[in-house]
């Protein structure tokens, strides 16, 4: 699984950040390895420089071989907890399809 990481001109990856958000995906998303070839990770400040209540927004776009792209986002008042939010999303919706694969 690749996992590419990008950000709007309001926002910076920092070395350590991108290692972390790299690392949480692999853990997270072990089981469906065997399904998905890429994750493509968004990360946006909604209102750039001016502060706002969940303004930080994560999307994950995630590349399944012979599928439909499956994409899912999450808002909140850190990238931190953006991210996880929708990875619980990303997740959710991958057992759902993953599942419906298996039953046919």
């Amino acid at each position: 699984m690749t996992i590419l990481i990008n950000t709007d001109n309001n926002f910076t990856v920092h070395e350590n950040f991108n290692s972390d958000i790299t690392g949480k995906l692999e853990k997270e998303l072990a089981r469906f390895n065997d399904y998905i070839t890429r994750v493509e990770v968004h990360m946006s400040d909604e209102n750039g420089h001016k502060k706002g209540p969940e303004d930080k927004k994560c999307v994950l776009e995630a590349r399944m071989e012979g599928k439909q792209p499956i994409a899912v986002s999450a808002n909140a008042g850190n990238h931190e907890q953006a991210l996880q939010g929708a990875i619980v999303k990303l997740k959710s919706s991958l057992d759902s399809i993953i599942g419906k694969m298996k039953s046919h």
